[in-house]
Order: C-alpha cells, then sequence, then structure tokens
C-alpha cells in the first residue's frame, strides 16, 4: 500500500533530479529536452518512467484521448507535468488538476 511518506518520497526524489537537469541544462531549452533528460536521470536511478501517456477523455461520446497528455508518470505514482516558464500561472495549476481528475 502506497503511503503519503511515499509519494513524498517520491516527489522529492523527482524535483532533486529536475533541479540536476535544469543545472546542467541551464534555462532557455524546448521543453521535450528537459523531458527526456529528467525521464534518463529517473530511470538511470531505478525508477519506472512512462512518457506522453495519454488521458482519457471522452465528451459525449467523443474520444479525445490522444488529444491529452502529461509529460511523465513516474512509479505508476506522481504525474510530473514539465513548464519552461518563467512563473507558474494559474492555467498551468489548473492544467495538472485537469489531468488528476480525468
Amino acid at each position: 500500500m502506497t503511503t503519503q511518506k511515499d509519494v513524498n518520497t517520491l516527489s522529492h526524489a523527482i524535483i532533486g533530479y529536475a533541479i540536476e537537469v535544469h543545472k546542467e541544462l541551464g534555462p532557455g531549452l524546448l521543453e521535450s529536452i528537459y523531458e527526456k533528460c529528467l525521464a534518463h536521470l529517473l530511470i538511470q536511478n531505478g525508477y519506472t518512467v512512462v512518457g506522453q501517456q495519454s488521458v482519457p477523455l471522452n465528451f459525449k461520446g467523443l474520444d479525445l484521448t490522444c488529444e491529452l497528455r502529461f509529460d511523465l508518470l513516474v512509479n505508476d505514482l506522481v504525474v510530473v507535468e514539465l513548464k519552461t516558464v518563467d512563473k507558474i500561472l494559474p492555467i498551468h495549476e489548473a492544467q495538472i488538476l485537469s489531468y488528476l481528475k480525468l
């Protein structure tokens, strides 16, 4: 059974690796580059990573699954949505909350 401590420990590790990637590469690159590098570090360190996973979405019989993807899923537990922005805006928070809800 997964505990909140497990989630917190995994989240802390992911953030650490993301900081490592950013320190190494610096700002200004495409989100996809940071995503690939972060996934690489996580996999090298024994984590299970699924990239660009479709989020199931059906609107009144219309299948929109292929339209909506999150960046990374780590250990089937933590969704990672990378952003290459100066600051996180409310729309970014709404995006990840929508992914989790769906």
